[in-house]
């Protein structure tokens, strides 16, 4: 189906993002996920062509464009031309944000210049071990000691936590209170911070995902964000953005699946003739169609929403959930399709489906979204 939200402005810019995927990124995918980590110079190449943080006003680097078509055009040219461990949306959409939206004058004017450069990375450190998506169960603390806090605990699962030169970290400050966090910017070279090994995973293998710890880490009150005793609810305040940008990737990849198995079917011979022209073939590429289809036409509608300031926790839960059980469904598919090759990692499609199968766990689990979705529609579950 048509896509009708763009136009000839993100046309050029697509353009312009495929180039820079295919020249800069691709070429050196299959180093990195044997290296198990991404060049950090990837980052400052996407700032030199100015990818990061686009929506920061241009006295902080970016360029002002808070149009987040565009976002959506660099995580579709990504996925499509370079590869799903480079995150560059979580620099520049998910922890910017937080900066952008929460920090101080003096804080933006002194962090985001060179995240848009590419020169800090950044991550953000919500999940502690054995916490998982329950926030309210964090046990990571901070204390406030007179003038500056002094941040304890662990995190676990954090991307780009080798790379990452800057995080946004989640920490109790009221311990009475199940909602009473804060949000502390945490530099790499602070005393007291170590990373720990990077964690070996079944997909994603580019991507840099690792454990940190803190060990009274002194935290200046410049580097505190916003309110200490709100930082639970200002986590809530991006989960929607954050959801849709899971959503666009999860949908981006499952369409690149479709596309490789679509060259693969009618080059593959079998019995004396091409697999396309099977009607299980036939039926299960009309079947990926349909719902890709479906889905995209919702996707787009929720950043239509997204971009006029509508978009509700809801809705950003139902397109997660749906696109990323698409996702897995597809590459399921895309696999068998492939037949004993869909199984060699010499296969693109192969690696696929090992880095899909984490789209309905980030971000919140599917069930997570579901729970969601139910009380949006009035069903409590205590049964009110």
């Amino acid at each position: 189906m048509k896509r009708t939200i763009f136009d000839m402005d993100h046309d050029m810019f697509r353009d312009s993002v495929r180039k820079f995927m295919l020249k800069e990124i691709a070429p050196h995918v299959d180093g990195w996920r044997e290296a198990g980590i991404v060049d950090r110079d990837a980052f400052r190449k996407a700032g030199d062509q100015g990818l990061l943080m686009m929506w920061a006003d241009e006295q902080y680097g970016g360029l002002g464009i808070e149009d987040f078509r565009y976002e959506q055009i660099v995580i579709e040219e990504n996925v499509q031309h370079g590869d799903p461990s480079l995150f560059l949306t979580l620099h520049s959409r998910l922890v910017g944000p937080y900066i952008g939206k929460l920090g101080t004058e003096e804080q933006k004017q002194h962090f985001l210049p060179a995240c848009a450069r590419g020169e800090t990375i950044l991550g953000i450190a919500m999940t502690d071990p054995g916490a998982g998506s329950d926030l309210a169960g964090m046990k990571t603390r901070a204390e406030k000691q007179g003038d500056h806090w002094v941040l304890s605990g662990s995190k676990t699962f954090i991307s780009n936590g080798i790379n990452g030169d800057l995080f946004v970290v989640a920490a109790r400050t009221v311990p009475d209170k199940p909602h009473g966090l804060g949000l502390f910017l945490v530099e790499a070279d602070m005393e007291g911070f170590e990373r720990g090994r990077n964690l070996k995973k079944m997909g994603l293998k580019a991507q840099d995902t690792a454990e940190l710890f803190f060990d009274k880490v002194k935290i200046p009150a410049s580097h505190v964000l916003d309110d200490p005793e709100r930082g639970f609810y200002n986590l809530m305040r991006f989960l929607a953005e954050e959801r849709l940008i899971n959503a666009v990737g999860s949908l981006a990849h499952a369409q690149a699946a479709f596309d490789i198995t679509m060259d693969y079917i009618r080059e593959r011979k079998a019995f004396g003739q091409s697999i396309a022209a099977f009607q299980n073939t036939r039926f299960k590429m009309a079947e990926m169609r349909t719902q890709l289809d479906v889905a995209q036409t919702f996707v787009d509608q929720c950043v239509v929403q997204h971009n006029d300031g509508g978009l509700t926790a809801e809705a950003a839960a139902e397109a997660k959930l749906f696109t990323s059980e698409v996702e897995g469904r597809v590459m399921d598919e895309c696999v068998q399709l492939h037949g004993g090759s869909g199984y060699m990692d010499e296969y693109r499609i192969s690696r696929m489906y090992t880095d899909a199968r984490v789209s309905r766990i980030y971000a919140g689990t599917s069930e997570i979204m579901k729970e969601i979705i139910a009380r949006g529609i009035g069903l409590d579950p205590r049964g009110r």
